[in-house]
């Protein structure tokens, strides 16, 4: 006997068909295995107690506050529980009902076909990822004198960050990353004239040279489509395209982008790390953000989210995110994560930042495991050896 938790339909597609079940009756069971919860925030009082009645009708349920229950509130959260063939009729039946049901069930449709999807290919430049194949890493290089983890290579010479590169993209590097400007916590600002200054030469040096494409880490519009000019593929943006001129930037180059979400700027983010519900905030956050972005033109299959782990978030907050980040697939973008490093996982050790790499390869396979498609990552070939593993099992 084995009891079977919640698993992806992949695998219980592949147990069906070890039972040598029919191929017609997979295709009408695999919709009432998969279990589902939805959370709904702010659900008219109305509106609740119709989905509560007809879940319930459908064999499901949904939580809502006692209030709702009562009459005394008139907003409540929604927990919605049931199977996607529950789901599915639920959607049927919410289709010709008032109060806004109608545009929730459009709302569910979309959200469970973002969620399910895995299927993401990028297209960076004469690059094309098949990020749904293997979980991809983003090497970072770091061209500032005070990065928090050490790694700033301002005063090398353009022949060693070739090599350094070069090294990164041979022990696993999908994409390199180029940043000129320190976002560790306290950081201070660099001028437009010095970011530049610091990372177009080893833009334009690297896209010539390496065989990976080259993302720019910058806030700066300027600095973005100078990048991109010269070679840059993709834009790594910690606002998350908070400056208008940087999604239209973007845009007119056809380039990818990556959206993180951060509250403030590195000076003030650690002092803003109060939340009524993270993820709920998050999602709500990136998701805008994209939508932003679409309208500007960018391509939204080159749009890639990123929760932002140690910006504006505390050590336990970081963990949530990693622990729940599943949850970001309802945005139906790829998700990137980058916990290299990051000081969370030295109050875990209690180690230095040089001293993560065992600690960052733990957070990298949970990261990957919960559906991350890129990892973010100092020591490339210690997290390529352990994504390699962690995504064998997965497909096991």
């Amino acid at each position: 006997m084995r009891i079977l938790q919640l698993i992806r339909t992949k695998n219980l597609k592949k147990i069906m068909q070890d039972i040598r079940v029919d191929s017609y009756g997979i295709g009408i069971m695999l919709p009432k295995a998969g279990h589902y919860l939805v959370r709904l925030n702010a659900v008219s009082n109305i509106s609740a107690n119709i989905l509560k009645q007809e879940m319930l009708s459908l064999g499901g349920d949904v939580a809502v506050s006692r209030g709702a229950l009562t009459g005394s509130v008139k907003k409540t959260d929604c927990l919605l529980m049931g199977t996607l063939s529950q789901f599915n009729r639920l959607n049927g039946k919410l289709i010709a009902q008032p109060f806004g049901l109608n545009h929730l069930a459009e709302s569910l449709r979309s959200s469970f076909t973002k969620f399910s999807r895995e299927d993401f290919t990028l297209d960076a430049g004469g690059y094309r990822l098949n990020l749904g194949a293997r979980t991809h890493i983003m090497g970072i290089l770091n061209m500032t004198p005070d990065s928090f983890s050490g790694d700033g290579l301002l005063q090398w010479s353009a022949e060693r960050v070739l090599e350094q590169a070069e090294q990164m993209a041979c022990d696993g590097a999908d994409i390199i990353d180029v940043g000129g400007e320190s976002s560790r916590p306290g950081a201070k600002p660099v001028s437009l004239k010095e970011e530049i200054r610091r990372v177009i030469p080893v833009i334009k040096l690297l896209s010539k040279k390496i065989k990976v494409p080259v993302s720019v880490d910058t806030a700066k519009p300027q600095v973005a489509e100078r990048a991109l000019d010269n070679g840059a593929a993709i834009v790594n943006d910690i606002t998350g395209l908070k400056d208008p001129k940087m999604a239209k930037a973007i845009a007119r180059r056809k380039a990818a982008a990556v959206i993180m979400h951060m509250r403030g700027n590195p000076r003030s983010m650690q002092k803003n790390t109060v939340y009524v519900s993270l993820l709920d905030e998050v999602i709500e956050y990136l998701g805008e953000r994209v939508e932003r972005a679409t309208a500007a033109g960018i391509n939204p299959e080159k749009i890639i989210v990123d929760p932002g782990l140690g910006f504006a978030k505390t050590a336990e907050q970081n963990l949530e995110i990693l622990n729940n980040l599943r949850d970001l697939k309802v945005l139906g973008r790829p998700i990137l994560v980058g916990p290299s490093r990051k000081s969370f996982i030295g109050r875990l050790l209690k180690t230095a930042a040089q001293d993560r790499i065992f600690g960052t390869v733990a957070a990298s396979v949970v990261a990957a495991g919960n559906g991350a498609k890129i990892i973010r990552a100092h020591d490339c070939l210690a997290v390529k050896q352990a994504l390699r593993v962690g995504d064998g099992i997965k497909k096991s």
